[in-house]
């Protein structure tokens, strides 16, 4: 650059700052924390919480380790005190307009600015916004914040109403309810600055926010309104240019809606994954007065149309999802917040979470309800994947108060979240809460609790205002009626009524809470799977990260702290002897425990997916950890795969076998969720362990675009035969492509198993092939540096070769399988 252009850069630097939008991120700048009433203060890191920020300064023990949470319980009793002191220049004092935007304040807040306070705040999912213009100076100025005690303020708002609410403390507080502990997280109440902080400078006029509404949808054209927001301190003309076309208008001072018409022709519409490509268009706005930019906003959206069909039919009422005019079977699971404290929870995290969810062959997940409202990455993530949202709000296992203040509250963060969430392709529904309505109705609450007849009539009452009236008002007046789709509560109806599985959506919890058996996943279908779940160990090193040599086992406290359901083990226990023989190892038992969660969840999604369209939908509890942590989850909290999340990649495919044995016989169903019909060879085989043919046919088959059909039928005419040596192999093979499931006829513990000679071949770096002589049953791969393989607890056929890719270059691959946790 040349001396002349540095010199005119500098001397306009001034009249940029007087005319742009000028963003500043708090932040960045040097932050100390203490005690209230202590006299050291610490250095904190922003954003973050009260626990990182005492553990990064070696005040307190790494909380997920061993049982340290129980040791840390203190911290949520006391008031925490955070400060930083930041400098304004002359120039951009000479802002017309100045703000301060908290993104995020977990949770009863005081905010001081120079000694002054300007902020109380007291919801850890809304955005604050405060004029600070007069209370700016030139120099330095200091940002105080005193954060009280959640567990405090929630217990002083308990005692001000004559009856306990199922919940107790928590539901008094506007902040993540699985903070306070749950059956698969730990109690860590935190408090903090948990999101950005930014100080901004504006003249003349804002763009504020900007929303689109479709009007009309079809593959010849796209008709869509922007309304644009628009804060403005000096009322006159001004021009928003959209692709370089200029719309003028006239705004007034204050806040105007500008709408903005526009038309596209031959748009490519926004599919979810699997269906087609989930296309966006980038839309830049930007702001001007006369010739000078003031504000620029980026907007991407996905175009697709999406409805909730719920129509009466023989069996009850249909729930679905339908996409751009197609049916869509729903495949996935529902998702918890990434970690305990949240802060450390980077992008990346949330894009690893979403990728988990795409490699894994899923198009929805369900954002649950006792966490928070997730961050701008995971559902930027989700529309760039194809990945739909059935996003909660707030509310889970619980009852909550109905006052004035608590409802005013609850409106303006559903404002708040919906406003910054509601342009995303992927939200396809809003769902009031999770499991209230179940719990008032079915879990005993009224006895538990004792409540009089008028206490209840309250109770139920400020459950009806909040779910049944204020949150959806309030939805209305956000949303237009393409994006308007409210469900007040998941489930509709508890699991163990007979109406719960045919109609609305069902959380199927006999199998794990009811003690039922894996097969009774068969017959609880209902029209929509939402919740059901069963516990899987996390991987060796995972536990191995919070527990020391001695400690790997069952009864140590580490283990035991680290399994948060009170009969988790016993249940996992339980449910093992059933089908497996009990390993005597703790890492056999590890590897054990994963393959029985896989085993039962494959037994309920290939149920549900058989039962389309029926059944047109199947979310598992749960994705992901907030710690590491036995627990229902598929992938564990360091992000490795469970044996489930690989059996979940091959039950989620587009296209699958599955057999269903019946009392004359066994079924194989075809099942094929994709847009095109596919026509081809159906190879079906009976062999034994060694590898040696008892019975084979085949014959041609054809399964038309998003269907489910029984395709093939064996009779039980096999008497000679014994069964704990036989696998029936069936495959479908079409265009190239091919399709495969393998059944056995009796529980694991009861096949004959022979020690298999497994052989890894090296092809390259990053590929390997797998055999073995005999059947290799649930092989397991591991390696030394470690790597995500492509497949893996799967099995080998005598003879077959099997091609695994590796993420990365490893020194060294072990295998085992379930004959060595027998022997």
């Amino acid at each position: 650059m040349k001396p002349f252009s540095i010199l005119v850069c500098i001397l306009l630097f001034p009249i940029l700052i007087w005319a742009q939008t000028h963003e500043r991120n708090l932040i960045l700048e040097h932050w100390q924390f203490r005690k209230q009433g202590d006299s050291n203060w610490l250095q904190a890191k922003i954003p973050g919480t009260v626990h990182t920020d005492l553990f990064r300064n070696k005040i307190i023990a790494d909380p997920f380790f061993a049982a340290n949470e129980k040791q840390l319980q203190w911290i949520e009793n006391e008031d925490w005190e955070y400060e930083a002191t930041f400098t304004v220049s002359g120039t951009e004092l000479k802002n017309q307009n100045c703000f301060l935007l908290f993104d995020g304040l977990d949770t009863y807040a005081e905010v001081l600015l120079n000694g002054k306070r300007i902020l109380s705040a007291d919801n850890m999912f809304r955005t604050w916004k405060v004029d600070v213009k007069k209370l700016l100076k030139a120099g330095d100025n200091k940002i105080g914040i005193v954060f009280n005690s959640a567990v405090k303020k929630g217990k002083e708002a308990a005692k001000k109403i004559p009856y306990t609410l199922p919940g107790e403390e928590k539901v008094f507080t506007r902040k993540a309810q699985y903070h306070y502990g749950w059956d698969w997280g730990p109690r860590f109440v935190t408090a903090g600055i948990w999101k950005p902080i930014k100080l901004i400078f504006w003249n003349h006029a804002r763009i504020e926010s900007v929303e689109y509404i479709q009007k009309e949808l079809t593959t010849q054209v796209a008709k869509q309104v922007f309304n644009i927001k628009i804060e403005a301190s000096d009322a006159g003309e001004y021009t928003i240019k959209f692709s370089d076309q200029p719309f003028v208008r006239r705004l007034n001072k204050g806040l105007n809606t500008v709408s903005i018409p526009i038309e596209l022709k031959n748009p490519k519409l926004w599919w979810p994954h699997g269906l087609g490509v989930p296309h966006q268009y980038i839309n830049d706005f930007s702001l001007y007065r006369s010739d000078t930019q003031l504000d620029w906003k980026r907007l991407k959206i996905g175009l697709r149309t999406i409805e909730l069909v719920q129509k009466k039919d023989l069996d009850g009422r249909s729930f679905y999802f339908k996409v751009n005019g197609v049916p869509v079977f729903m495949k996935g699971a529902n998702y918890i917040p990434p970690d305990s404290f949240l802060p450390r929870a980077t992008d990346s995290v949330y894009r690893a979470i979403v990728k988990n969810a795409k490699d894994s062959n899923m198009n929805m997940l369900r954002v649950w309800g006792g966490g928070v409202y997730a961050d701008d990455a995971f559902y930027d993530a989700c529309d760039e994947n194809g990945i739909l949202v059935w996003q909660d709000f707030m509310f889970a296992c619980a009852m909550y108060p109905g006052d004035d203040a608590f409802i005013e509250n609850v409106k303006k963060e559903v404002i708040d979240n919906v406003n910054r969430l509601q342009n995303h392709p992927s939200i396809a529904l809003w769902c009031g809460n999770n499991e209230n309505d179940e719990g008032w109705h079915n879990w005993g609450w009224q006895k538990q609790y004792k409540y009089s007849e008028a206490d209840s009539t309250t109770i139920w009452n400020n459950y009806k205002k909040l779910f049944h009236d204020v949150i959806p008002k309030t939805l209305d007046s956000l949303v237009s009626k393409d994006k308007n789709r409210y469900w007040p509560s998941s489930p509709s109806i508890g699991w163990g009524k007979k109406e719960s599985l045919t109609q609305g959506d069902s959380h199927y919890w006999g199998v794990w809470w009811g003690k039922e058996a894996f097969e009774v996943y068969e017959t609880k279908v209902g029209r929509f799977m939402s919740e059901y779940g069963f516990q899987g160990m996390p991987d060796f090193e995972t536990i191995k990260a919070f527990a020391e040599a001695k400690d790997l086992n069952l009864q140590s406290k580490a283990v035991k702290n680290h399994q948060k359901h009170l009969t988790g083990y016993e249940t996992i226990t339980e449910y093992m002897a059933r089908d497996y023989k009990l390993p005597k190892r703790f890492e056999d038992f590890i590897y054990v425990s994963q393959l029985l969660q896989a085993a039962g969840i494959k037994t309920a999604i290939e149920a549900h997916r058989r039962a389309k369209p029926y059944c047109m939908g199947t979310l598992f509890w749960q994705l992901n950890d907030c710690w590491p942590v036995t627990s229902w989850s598929s992938v564990d909290y360091f992000g490795r795969w469970k044996a489930l999340n690989y059996q979940v990649k091959k039950s989620f495919s587009n296209l699958i076998l599955s057999v269903k044995e019946e009392d004359n016989g066994y079924d194989i169903y075809l099942i094929n969720d994709g847009l095109d019909a596919q026509a081809g060879q159906l190879e079906v085989e009976m062999i034994d362990f060694g590898g040696s043919k008892h019975w084979n046919t085949i014959t041609k088959e054809t399964i038309s675009a998003n269907e489910s059909r029984k395709v093939f039928k064996i009779e039980k005419d096999f008497k000679q035969e014994d069964f704990r040596k036989l696998v029936l192999s069936v495959k479908f093979k079409f265009n190239g492509e091919s399709v495969e499931t393998l059944h056995y006829f009796v529980k694991p513990k009861e096949l004959t198993l022979t020690k298999p000679n497994i052989q890894i071949k090296k092809i390259n770096d990053l590929t390997y092939e797998i055999s073995s002589d005999v059947l290799a049953k649930n092989v397991y791969l591991s390696s030394e540096p470690e790597t995500f393989f492509s497949d893996n607890y799967f099995d080998v056929l005598p003879n077959q070769k099997i091609e695994i890719r590796l993420s990365k270059p490893v020194e060294k691959i072990e295998t085992k399988s379930l004959f060595d946790t027998i022997n």
